[in-house]
């Protein structure tokens, strides 16, 4: 397990397969983070994603985020595309409990999550895509010290209209703790 200061990374759960459920069938969210087209999700291929993530496949992790205070589970955050020679990987995130939304918490487990990967996976560099429109998400990574790369412009489509997607990255010799 790893501390923030209101969050722990910890391993996902049994019991938080019907959460991730809820929030990865959330069109709301899906709308801010999915790249894909929002799909609804089984519960068996919920469980099958989250038991496949493994060190073995291909450098994955993935982290259940809990709240310190309360001790539930609040979202997850993923390390994938690790590479392991060029010393990046990209990181993905969701706080899919609307009531820890703009509170800190999910720029808290993005920082505790960006010092595992600089400190445990001695990783050059962090990066990550978002959608122009996910302003609350854009300013949490500026936050934690992400600048923007670049954009692939009108890269995936919204809600009816395409949406550019924003590449952000923080590199180890920005990182601050």
């Amino acid at each position: 397990m790893y501390f923030g200061e209101k969050i722990k990374l910890r391993a996902h759960k049994k019991e938080d397969m019907k959460k991730i459920y809820d929030f990865l069938n959330d069109y709301e969210l899906k709308s801010v983070y999915d790249t894909d087209v929002a799909f609804p999700s089984s519960m068996e291929q919920i469980e099958k994603n989250y038991n496949e993530e493994t060190v073995e496949d291909g450098g994955k992790y993935s982290f259940a985020i809990e709240d310190l205070e309360t001790g539930k589970y609040i979202g997850s955050c993923i390390i994938t595309e690790v590479d392991f020679i060029a010393r990046f990987a990209k990181v993905g995130i969701i706080i899919g409990d609307k009531n820890f939304l703009g509170k800190g918490f999910g720029s808290d487990a993005m920082k505790t999550l960006i010092n595992f990967i600089f400190k445990e996976m001695n990783m050059n560099k962090v990066k990550l895509e978002v959608f122009s429109h996910n302003l609350r998400a854009i300013k949490s990574y500026e936050k934690c010290g992400f600048k923007v790369d670049g954009a692939l412009r009108e890269e995936g489509f919204k809600d009816g209209a395409y949406r550019d997607l924003i590449l952000m990255s923080i590199l180890k010799r920005e990182w601050k703790n």
